[in-house]
């Protein structure tokens, strides 16, 4: 070990590629654990990251800290390193014992670094320079394709929104037309981006459908879609819950659906058996009105504690209750365009079996809470519906 550490200590430099610590002790934990160098305003860090299957977590250290936590990570809870230098790969396999076995070779080519800076220019989806239709309509960039400084920030929020749609592009049929619905759709900045992106950058055959509740809205959408000739792209005027004007959808979409009206999306997409689903939530008041706990009274005896609790409950029993469905469900974190403190999406992509299962875990913490979610009614009475369908015929 001590001299795994001593090379640590001379190649943890501006020349070091990465580390990559693996082959976990435990069944719990992170698989592997990934380092870089970054430079952090002038000063050379290192940067972990580590993942638990939902969420990459980083974190920042200086060369001796880092040092410290990698003796730590390879004698408690990981048996290989493999790290990369412009000149050298190093691998090393450490015992229970904490021994290690340590296996250093002289690359016959250097290998080029790439750039440290943590705050480099980020490549964007939807390119800096290049002028978007709808971009220039909203104001965000030039006729000529420059983001206008003042709305940088949705310019970035837009493609962060379109960086999740990327990550789901696997789970999505290639060779056939694919039904996309934006469910409250709103003023439709992100429905016009998913468009461009899919259609225009990625070339995929794509109706999409947005719907929401104003007429004015709706009508404006509808002349802008005409105006940037996307011949699929068409918005209409309804009610989520009452919606009719689709019988299969391969992605739902649903971004601050009011309340209820995202766990009627959600319905619909499971009665679809949508290959994925997007939802932003908001408003959640249902289960404000319902939770009650005798233990946990001194908490929800605080009226702004208990109605972010049930809007956090809300959306962890929707997530679970997609689970149920076949679903492999992921909360990300997603601050979007209108400033709000709702910033939770909730991504689901349709397991390969899509086998449904019941949660018993769920139902008793739903009970310990007095919950009775919408979500899991609707599709008890969907699944009622079918079998009696079923019976009749």
């Amino acid at each position: 070990m001590e001299r795994l550490l001593e090379i640590l200590n001379k190649q943890l430099n501006e020349h070091l590629l990465r580390i990559t610590v693996s082959r976990k002790r435990h069944a719990d934990g992170a698989d592997k654990v990934k380092i870089r160098p970054v430079t952090v305003k002038g000063k050379l860090l290192f940067q972990t990251a580590v993942s638990d299957g939902k969420k990459e977590f980083h974190k920042n250290y200086e060369k001796d800290a880092l040092t410290a936590q990698i003796e730590t990570w390879l004698l408690q809870d990981y048996r290989q390193l493999n790290m990369e230098t412009q000149e050298l790969s190093v691998q090393a396999l450490v015992s229970k014992k904490g021994k290690a076995s340590v296996k250093v070779r002289r690359k016959e080519q250097p290998e080029e670094a790439a750039a440290a800076e943590h705050n480099r220019k980020k490549q964007y989806l939807l390119e800096e320079g290049r002028a978007v239709p709808f971009l220039v309509d909203l104001g965000v960039q030039t006729p000529e394709g420059k983001t206008v400084n003042a709305h940088y920030r949705k310019f970035r929020q837009i493609n962060r929104f379109l960086e999740f749609v990327a990550d789901i592009l696997p789970a999505l049929d290639k060779d056939r037309e694919l039904t996309i619905i934006d469910f409250g759709c709103g003023k439709s900045y992100l429905t016009f981006a998913m468009y461009y992106y899919l259609h225009e950058q990625q070339g995929l055959d794509v109706r999409m459908i947005g719907l929401d509740l104003k007429e004015d809205v709706i009508a404006h959408c509808n002349q802008l879609a005409v105006r940037y000739g996307y011949e699929k792209l068409r918005f209409f005027t309804g009610d989520i819950a009452s919606y009719e004007g689709c019988t299969q959808a391969d992605m739902v979409v649903t971004l601050h659906a009011c309340d209820t009206a995202t766990d009627y999306a959600l319905e619909k997409a499971v009665a679809w058996n949508a290959k994925v689903i997007l939802s932003v939530p908001c408003c959640q008041h249902e289960l404000n009105r319902q939770i009650h706990s005798d233990l946990m009274q001194p908490v929800l005896k605080y009226g702004l504690i208990k109605e972010r609790m049930a809007a956090l409950l809300t959306d962890a029993f929707r997530a679970e209750i997609l689970e149920e469905q076949g679903y492999q469900v992921q909360i990300l974190e997603f601050i979007d365009m209108e400033h709000t403190p709702k910033n939770i999406l909730i991504r689901a992509v349709k397991k390969k079996n899509g086998a449904k299962q019941t949660n018993r875990a769920l139902t008793a913490c739903m009970e310990a809470w007095n919950a009775q979610p919408l979500l899991g009614s609707l599709l008890k009475r969907g699944e009622e519906d079918e079998a009696l369908q079923q019976e009749n015929t």
